[in-house]
């Protein structure tokens, strides 16, 4: 039972859907108290497995022909819920983590005010909660509709040169992400979304959690961008956006000068101590490897640049080979002929190297080598640096069969011969196995 008493709010521990369903008209009360007390009853009944969890489905419909999909009231509650004081955003941004499990939430959560808003808010520094709205963003990117709208999204934004950080997001403001002081003068800009994301996932690696959270320039980590990145990667345009090349400062809106391959912002993280960072990010780098025509920049030195179509621009190679071994090797040690041919990162590792602890993400390494070796340039790039004797030392100490079986592909066709029929590489641009030798599933 819930009850107004003057200011004083007084709510009993909800029994029924039907008490549960009393706390909604308190989400929009004009008294915070009572916006954070009904918010805080409601919480543990949106997780998937809370059995009074469909009342927050009532009334939701999805797209019917021409027809907006119909948003309940509760939904919208909640997404306006996220721009309030810390205490209520904290539980409004958690409930829609837990409801947007469910695909049934997702064209509610991207309609353009509050996806513009969630996006600015996750690149704003200072914004406290940005790690639970990149939750959000992983969860909804699980979607086919949320990606394209993700890569489509332009936010504003206004220059900040003298600040700390060189642009503000103004669509980002809410009780818990306070404009800067004094408020930027100057014409807004619409700038591509996915750039700026990109940046603000590199930035939250290097927070240092020993700092107070109010000193630090940063206040999210934004690991979960990871899978963000990962998701978009499982199509083909958002595996182009990772193949073009972007300016080095993101609120360029016109390409020129100094460029850079999103992708090769990414892959330095495939040993972070964070598993979802970089799981993540493994992840993307064994999609981005379906597209045939991206192997030669995956592969080349960031001293040498690369075109990738269907950009007509070269940029910088992405140097990925270090990275994706580096979590496949461990401390053994090889002749001098065999040294010269690894990556540098790779030589003359310390005994204490240890290699990925986790069994999937070893896979997905062994995975993308795999789809790299769909190009006969990539077969001899591979051969010619060192790779066979990484995966042949993971062998010998691997005690997982997929892992092993996927290295023992992986071993016959860098050790076997070139035939006619893979003398050259075929006109392909993205990977479609149907060899039982390179059957691999995007992530």
């Amino acid at each position: 039972m819930v009850s107004l008493c003057h200011t004083c709010l007084v709510i009993n521990v909800p029994s029924s859907m039907s008490d549960l369903r009393e706390l909604f008209q308190f989400l929009h009360d004009k008294n915070p108290q009572a916006r954070r007390i009904a918010l805080e009853n409601l919480l543990p009944h949106t997780l998937k497995d809370a059995p009074h969890r469909t009342i927050f489905f009532d009334g939701l419909q999805s797209h019917s022909g021409l027809q907006k999909p119909k948003e309940s009231t509760v939904i919208r509650d909640l997404k306006i819920l996220c721009r309030d004081n810390l205490a209520v955003a904290h539980d409004a941004f958690r409930a829609l983590v837990n409801l947007s499990d469910s695909p049934m939430i997702h064209p509610h959560l991207i309609e353009p005010p509050f996806f513009t808003f969630l996006v600015s808010y996750i690149v704003h520094p200072q914004a406290t909660l940005g790690d639970l709205a990149a939750m959000l963003l992983s969860n909804l990117t699980t979607s086919s509709g949320s990606c394209t709208a993700l890569l489509a999204l332009q936010i504003p934004v206004l220059e900040t040169p003298s600040s700390a950080s060189p642009f503000y997001p103004t669509q980002s403001r809410a009780g818990s992400c306070a404009p800067p002081v004094p408020y930027p003068t100057g014409t807004e800009v619409n700038v591509r979304a996915l750039p700026l994301l990109v940046d603000a996932f590199v930035q939250g690696a290097n927070i240092d959690l020993s700092i107070p959270l109010d000193e630090c320039l940063r206040k999210s980590e934004l690991h979960f961008l990871a899978s963000v990145f990962a998701n978009l990667s499982m199509s083909h345009p958002g595996r182009i956006f990772f193949f073009t090349p972007q300016p080095l400062d993101p609120l360029k809106l016109e390409v020129a000068g100094q460029v850079e391959y999103p992708l090769a912002k990414l892959v330095v993280f495939t040993e972070h101590e964070d598993t979802i960072r970089r799981g993540g990010v493994s992840s993307l780098i064994k999609n981005c490897s379906f597209y045939t025509q991206g192997h030669q920049a995956i592969l080349t030195p960031d001293s040498q640049t690369v075109l990738v179509p269907p950009s007509s621009l070269p940029a910088p190679g992405i140097d990925a080979l270090q990275h994706i071994l580096l979590p496949l090797a461990g401390p053994e040690e090889f002749d001098l002929d065999a040294q010269e041919q690894l990556p540098d990162a790779l030589q003359f590792l310390p005994p204490t190297k240890q290699r990925e602890p986790d069994a999937v993400l070893r896979l997905t390494h062994i995975e993308t080598l795999l789809l790299l070796c769909t190009t006969l340039w990539g077969r001899d790039y591979l051969r010619t640096h060192g790779v066979y004797e990484i995966v042949r030392a993971l062998h010998e100490q691997e005690s997982n069969d997929a892992v092993s079986e996927h290295v023992e592909r992986l071993v016959n066709l860098l050790k076997r011969g070139e035939g006619p029929e893979t003398a050259q590489d075929p006109q392909v641009e993205e990977v479609e196995e149907d060899d039982a030798d390179l059957r691999i599933e995007e992530i």
